[in-house]
C-alpha cells in the first residue's frame, strides 16, 4: 500500500513569488519561483539547485547532450521576500477590508499583492 503524502492546499508560496533559500548548498540565492508542487510540498526556483540531465542521443541529437535544469527544493527551505522592503519574511493570513482572506508580511504587517 502507497503511503498518502502529505496534501494541504494554502501554502506560504506561491507561483510567481520571490523567495530566499534558508539552507542547503544554495543558502542566501534569490529567484522566482517557477513552479509549485502542493503533493511533495516542493518548489522550482529560477536559478536555483541546478542539476545536469545526462540525454541519450537521438536522431534529433545523436551526439547526445547534457542539459541543466532547476531541481525542485522543498518549501520550508523557502522564505518569501517581502516585496516592500526586500527582507525575507514569514507568512501569515489575515482577512482584508473586503473581508477575503489574503496573505500578509509578518515583519512589515503590509498584505502581500498577487
Amino acid at each position: 500500500m502507497r503511503k498518502k503524502s502529505h496534501l494541504t492546499s494554502k501554502l506560504h508560496i506561491k507561483k510567481g513569488d520571490m523567495v530566499k533559500v534558508l539552507s542547503g548548498n544554495h543558502r542566501n540565492k534569490r529567484g522566482k519561483v517557477l513552479q509549485v508542487f502542493p503533493r511533495n510540498y516542493q518548489a522550482i526556483v529560477a536559478g536555483v539547485a541546478i542539476v545536469h540531465k545526462h540525454r541519450k542521443p537521438s536522431a534529433q541529437r545523436p551526439q547526445g547532450s547534457i542539459e541543466k535544469k532547476e531541481a525542485p527544493i522543498h518549501l520550508s527551505k523557502l522564505m518569501l521576500v517581502d516585496p516592500a522592503t526586500g527582507h525575507a519574511t514569514r507568512v501569515g493570513r489575515k482577512h482584508n477590508k473586503d473581508g477575503k482572506l489574503q496573505r500578509y508580511a509578518k515583519k512589515t504587517s503590509q498584505f502581500i499583492q498577487e
